[in-house]
């Protein structure tokens, strides 16, 4: 790949350290070209990951500016957004009131790193949460990532288990991040590669309690359960609120600690701040992530009972076992948070997750009965919406079936990529898909979706599923050559 130009640095009078290197300036990054962008993300950052993104078109896209549910591209294209980076948009895109709390912040040259004083900011974003969380789920670990939260919520529910070699359960088709010690706990061969990871685990279906309990009352050392509250890696797969409070009764019976990971579902995604909520029970630890930052910060934070935090770190001698981080209640991420939460209840966004959500399944579930051999099934709450395809021989002729389902496990995921891809390509459209059921498209618009918005996704899903599945694979093949 030819290198890019490079204007060059004016040399100081006098330098005292190496000469600047070949770098490019910001300025030169913003007018970069597609075909550029290519090519360094092949060189510098992953080439396998390219090759997927060239598959579904994604590497044609060069992201100008986004606001609100759009995405707008190098040639003025306005690309609807129900991708939503797996939930972190529940503002929709460069919000004016959280833009507006971030430039004050810089304004004023408000201070970042505060280790060796106490933070104004930390503080109140702390108490915000608290107070935003049911029950006594009011002691805060501040973060950058789900995964740093979810890591924050296992060290301390170990430690507050009491057991000295304390064994930690874990749901199939789980995803809590990709950090070593979460690793563990995420049900996937891919993730997990060849990594060693800790052993004092035990793996149960999601969403069986006899199963829990049998593993719970097995071994005394079981301290710790962990759980998505909606598996959405899994597929956008919920459990019966029987199932949850029977695991809170099950807890509370034999002294484990339930951690819910609420990092992709929580902060009002579902319809309540979390999910654990529409079932009327609250756990031990939980963790939020993903729109915690305002879709501006790269924020997260472990919430835990106090009396669980007490016990893994109330002493002076235990009170830095896991404190924050160097960037954990960074100052203008704490301040970003600050506002989004606030706006996330000025504006009503939970109650309009609840009710938009429940407009775009009534909408995705008469696509479902108008294309019964193409979708399988609608399911989630709020704008949390899995859309699973049926098996691609089963989308096929009845003739063609047999021969053909004897691809479907190699073939698995083909029609979600051949949808999303031509949604993006021909109406405007993005969507995401899921780690473990590769059929499914999952849904997670901002929270800022509306109706129209929503008549917009399914005008265009209704127009592409319209042509039919031989047409919708010689479209994307065209794609694909062309």
């Amino acid at each position: 790949m030819p290198t890019p130009h490079l204007d060059a640095a004016e040399e100081p009078a006098i330098r005292r350290g190496p000469p600047k290197p070949a770098m490019l300036s910001l300025e030169q990054a913003k007018a970069m070209d597609v075909a550029t962008m290519a090519d360094l993300f092949k060189e510098h950052i992953n080439p396998g990951q390219f090759h997927f993104m060239k598959l579904l078109g994604f590497h044609k896209v060069k992201v100008e500016r986004a606001e609100g549910m759009y995405y707008i591209d190098q040639n003025g294209r306005r690309i609807l957004d129900f991708f939503g980076g797996f939930g972190s948009l529940a503002f929709g895109h460069n919000h004016p009131r959280i833009l507006a709390a971030r430039q004050t912040f810089q304004d004023e040259k408000r201070h970042e790193i505060a280790i060796a004083f106490l933070s104004q900011y930390a503080a109140a974003l702390a108490k915000n949460v608290a107070a935003c969380s049911p029950g006594d789920l009011d002691m805060v670990f501040l973060g950058s990532s789900g995964s740093e939260a979810m890591e924050a919520a296992i060290k301390v529910a170990e430690r507050a288990s009491g057991r000295t070699n304390c064994k930690i359960v874990y749901a199939e088709n789980s995803f809590h991040g990709k950090t070593k010690g979460v690793l563990s706990l995420t049900d996937s061969p891919l993730y997990r590669g060849d990594f060693k990871l800790v052993e004092n685990t035990y793996r149960v279906p999601f969403g069986d309690l006899k199963a829990l309990t049998a593993v719970v009352r097995s071994d005394p050392d079981v301290g710790v359960v962990v759980l998505e509250t909606v598996q959405g890696g899994g597929g956008i797969i919920e459990a019966p609120t029987e199932y949850w409070q029977g695991v809170r009764a099950l807890c509370d019976q034999h002294k484990v600690i339930w951690v819910a990971d609420e990092v992709q579902c929580g902060y009002g995604r579902t319809g309540r701040f979390y999910a654990f909520e529409h079932h009327g029970v609250i756990p031990d630890v939980t963790a939020l992530a993903k729109s915690f930052g305002g879709g501006k910060a790269a924020m997260a934070a472990m919430v835990a009972r106090r009396d669980v935090y007490m016990k893994a770190y109330g002493t002076p001698k235990t009170a830095m076992i896991h404190a924050h981080a160097t960037f954990g209640g960074i100052g203008e991420g704490c301040a970003t948070s600050i506002e989004a939460l606030n706006t996330l209840y000025d504006e009503d966004l939970i109650g309009n997750a609840a009710a938009v959500g429940t407009y775009l399944k009534d909408r995705l579930t008469a696509l479902r009965a108008k294309y019964p051999s193409i979708i399988k099934d609608v399911r989630g709450r709020g704008l949390m919406v899995g859309l699973e395809f049926h098996d691609f021989s089963q989308t096929l002729p009845f003739a063609l079936r047999p021969m053909v389902a004897l691809l479907d496990d190699k073939l698995k995921g083909s029609l979600s990529g051949f949808v999303g891809a031509l949604l993006l390509k021909d109406y405007d459209c993005l969507v995401a898909f899921t780690e473990y059921n590769r059929n499914v498209i999952r849904l997670e618009p901002p929270l800022i979706c509306t109706h129209e918005n929503v008549d917009q996704f399914c005008d265009a899903l209704d127009g592409l599923l319209g042509r039919g599945i031989v047409s919708i694979v010689k479209d994307f093949v065209k794609t694909q050559i062309g």
